[in-house]
């Protein structure tokens, strides 16, 4: 199955550009630290104005049950995206509690860390993403736009559906794809005018060039 996110959607009309082009996942980021951030009601409008073709995804960053609530209120998610530090027990029982899939971010550094995050997180995830890691003392641990090295998740094979993420864009998601062999890719960043502010044109070529990587890698 091939999967394209637009995460950090910030208008209906990038919303609405995003399900035109064919892609499959929307990004809403609960993290207040973000220049993406939404607040429940904003995003609640947002969602309510959101493509229903559009599944839609709530980022989280360590936290708490009663944000977690909140965010859930507000777009009924299809899927939380947790994108802190929490342990395999935590994302098990957030999956357990609320009954929505759960997919579990990892920064990637390198191949042994990818392994240890595979069997660590594999079996109480319904997703797994991989994105860059954040250099040490940044203020967020994703949204940077910062490539890592694609080659290294060639030849993965899990049980579980995967994510690409970390400074893809419109010129460069072709080769990630190729490179990594990713079949569901996730955009954040390299889809902008500015930090926050998603462009339509950009979105749309995202998704067409994406689209034509996983024909030409099928």
């Amino acid at each position: 199955m091939n999967a394209i996110k637009i995460c950090g959607l910030d208008t209906p009309q990038a919303a609405e550009a995003a399900a035109r082009a064919g892609a499959t996942h929307s990004g809403f980021v609960f993290f207040e630290k973000s220049p993406r951030f939404l607040a429940p009601e904003r995003a609640r409008a947002l969602a309510l104005a959101t493509p229903p073709a559009l599944q839609r995804v709530a980022l989280l960053v360590d936290a708490d049950d009663e944000a977690i609530s909140a965010a859930i209120a507000a777009i009924k998610p299809h899927m939380l995206q947790l994108h802190g530090a929490e342990p395999p027990e935590r994302v098990a029982a957030l999956r357990a509690r609320f009954g929505i899939a759960v997919m579990k971010v990892m920064g990637v550094s390198d191949a042994a860390g990818i392994k240890a995050f595979i069997r660590a997180y594999e079996n109480v995830s319904d997703w797994l993403m991989f994105d860059a890691k954040a250099p040490a003392g940044a203020a967020r641990p994703g949204g940077l736009g910062a490539p890592f090295d694609w080659r290294l998740l060639s030849g993965l094979r899990l049980a579980k559906p995967w994510f690409l993420a970390g400074g893809l864009t419109p010129e460069n998601v072709g080769a990630a794809i190729a490179q990594s062999g990713a079949r569901s890719v996730d955009v954040s960043t390299g889809v902008e005018d500015a930090p926050g502010r998603k462009s339509v044109e950009k979105i749309t070529e995202f998704v067409v060039r994406a689209k034509k990587a996983f024909e030409e890698t099928a």
